[in-house]
């Protein structure tokens, strides 16, 4: 298992003081705003590729809100360790480390709040720990029964070989490309949306596979317009992925397989307070993906965060914070 490194100044700088707990057996590093004790806890899980870092300018706005939270760097992310064995990134151990995390803190219920994978995350959490949710809050990522089929083999007979989740799946491949240069890669991923989600939608089939390791190839760093993070910001995420790599998080995509065989018993069902928060022009997870999540999430309340494309509480953070903020107030006064 990988030790953790120290923190970059960049990333340092802009997070509460980082703090570590013993969980599921690992040691998972987490940073903690608000009045601790107070309320139930927002628990803020990020996505790949992607840190705790992520979700800063939430910590910042839940602070001055004086609401509690704890964004973790989860399982083969920043200063978590990162254990060797592909298996142990799947959801039964994400999933078990945040309660790990809520036993050693003395967290009783908590809120959830995931992006992206983390939202695969919280909302597996809700399934697998009910009596430890309090709600939970997908951003992007919504509620996604289980197929009928292998994930990966229908994303690969409807994407092809080069769609980046099938791509991930070849040890050792995605992980080489994306470190042989961690800042070109992490600008490359944190960019606005080049075009519209209609837009992309009017494109020809063989333009949608979603090919990542071949758009990064022809990507043009200097050259690019659709940077929304500053060069601070982009260092904290890059100087961070040089020392980790990309293989923990890489390997959560590994773990698609897996973790569809082990939920065929799960009973799918979140009763408890639930928020959506949906991105305009995310191509990954639109907002129609949501449709239907009622039959699973009946509690659910929605809020669409306009323009935005993937990187919603990055590009968009006050109109996350919003959102965030006002349904808490709603349905978790203090």
């Amino acid at each position: 298992m990988s030790l953790p490194m120290e923190a970059p100044r960049a990333l340092a700088a802009a997070m509460p003081p980082v703090q570590f707990v013993e969980t599921n057996g690992i040691r998972m590093a987490y940073y903690e705003v608000g009045p601790k004790g107070e309320g139930v806890p927002v628990i803020f899980c990020h996505g790949f590729p992607e840190l705790a870092f992520s979700w800063r300018h939430q910590l910042d706005a839940f602070e001055k809100a004086e609401r509690w939270a704890i964004a973790p760097d989860q399982r083969g992310y920043g200063l978590t360790s990162r254990p060797e064995r592909i298996e142990d990134y799947d959801l039964e151990h994400l999933t078990a480390d945040i309660a790990g995390m809520m036993d050693a803190l003395g967290i009783e219920k908590a809120i959830p709040c995931g992006h992206d994978w983390g939202g695969m995350v919280v909302w597996q959490f809700a399934l697998r720990y009910p009596e430890r949710c309090a709600g939970v809050i997908g951003v992007n990522t919504p509620f996604l029964p289980r197929g009928e089929i292998d994930p990966i083999a229908g994303m690969r007979a409807a994407y092809g070989e080069d769609m980046y989740i099938v791509w991930f799946q070849k040890p050792g491949e995605a992980d080489a490309a994306l470190a042989a240069d961690p800042e070109r890669s992490m600008r490359f991923f944190m960019r606005k949306p080049q075009m519209t989600l209609k837009e992309y939608e009017q494109l020809p089939a063989e333009q949608r596979t979603l090919a990542l390791g071949e758009g990064l190839k022809l990507y043009d760093a200097e050259n690019d317009s659709q940077q929304f993070l500053s060069d601070e910001e982009i260092a904290a995420f890059a100087e961070t992925f040089a020392a980790t790599g990309f293989t923990g998080g890489i390997n959560w995509y590994r773990n698609f397989t897996r973790n569809w065989q082990a939920s065929a018993d799960l009973v799918e069902r979140v009763d408890v307070p639930s928020l959506m928060v949906m991105a305009e022009n995310d191509v990954v997870l639109s907002p129609a993906m949501t449709e239907g999540m009622e039959r699973y999430v009946p509690d659910l309340e929605r809020v669409l965060v306009e323009k935005s494309g993937h990187w919603t509480q990055q590009e968009y953070p006050d109109a996350v914070n919003r959102a965030l903020l006002g349904w808490l107030d709603k349905r978790f006064p203090r």
